[in-house]
């Protein structure tokens, strides 16, 4: 990889590395049991910040397209997200978020005609197999409902990644990132609505927990994901997205004292490995 794209690999890793604190911020500063609130919150306010700063409409014909991709990349996205984490072990989700790469790779064949490269096909089959024994205990239920719901958000994603690279907006990143944002938390916002409880008085500390999902885990980190995806192939930026909950393991280990096994070890290096494996075999060669 020349040294740019390792550049901007780095960059783009950051987006996952902040969503993996996502778990630590809800489950320790935020009020229970709100799932799309947490969700509408993060996405909706920073969708307004950027469109607002950037001052950029998408063009007539675009809409379509932005919308397609604010309800995978965002809505869709988060509202599958949390239905299956109340139906299925987080460990659980996180093994069938790490197929998202595999997805990418069968979708560019299917519309583009491009070949995995076998090397990154199974670099990602080893980030799967890395993932289960980071992640995924012998008692793990396997709930109908969490699963299809972990599989279509994963599904999702993999369709945001690669449609949003493949329909390049004219669009600045920070206005085409910003739009998503906005039109995602409209998605989210009957949800929120309709299941979620009306928030309780917020105390200072959960006022800092949504800003910084919002400031953070949104306006900057979907900012970053953005820029990776005009820049990267696809399938290096889907492999960047198993940082997410590499870094929540290591967070609850250094952060919650959770424990860490041996086969947790081997899997947390199993999956770096082929997360940096999977970028080399994608980098373009000269």
């Amino acid at each position: 990889m020349s040294q740019p794209s390792w550049r901007d690999a780095l960059l783009t890793a950051l987006a996952p590395m902040i969503w993996g604190t996502t778990y630590l911020v809800t489950t320790e500063v935020l009020p229970p049991d709100r799932p799309f609130t947490a969700a509408l919150l993060r996405a909706l306010p920073a969708g307004l910040l950027l469109t607002l700063y950037c001052r950029q409409w998408p063009r007539a014909g675009d809409w379509g397209r932005l919308l397609l991709l604010s309800a995978l990349n965002i809505g869709f996205f988060q509202a599958l997200l949390f239905i299956a984490a109340y139906h299925l072990p987080g460990g659980l989700a996180a093994v069938v978020g790490a197929i998202q790469p595999l997805l990418v790779m069968g979708l560019a064949w299917l519309l583009d005609r491009q070949r995995p490269v076998p090397l990154a096909l199974g670099a990602a089959g080893l980030g799967v197999f890395g993932m289960a024994a980071l992640l995924l205990s012998p008692s793990a239920a396997w709930n109908p409902v969490g699963l299809g719901a972990a599989l279509a958000g994963t599904a999702c994603m993999a369709a945001g990644t690669l449609l949003a690279r493949r329909w390049r907006s004219e669009l600045p990143v920070l206005a085409f990132t910003g739009w998503q944002l906005l039109l995602g938390g409209l998605i989210l916002a009957p949800l929120a609505w309709v299941i979620d409880p009306p928030l309780p008085t917020l105390g200072w500390t959960a006022g800092l927990g949504y800003a910084y999902l919002s400031l953070v885990g949104a306006l900057l980190a979907y900012s970053l994901w953005f820029r990776g995806i005009a820049r990267l192939p696809s399938v290096a930026v889907s492999s960047l997205s198993l940082l997410s909950p590499l870094t929540a393991v290591v967070l609850g280990w250094v952060w919650l004292g959770q424990a860490m096994t041996g086969w947790s070890l081997l899997g947390l290096v199993l999956v770096f490995g082929s997360i940096l494996t999977v970028q080399w075999a994608s980098a373009p060669k000269k």
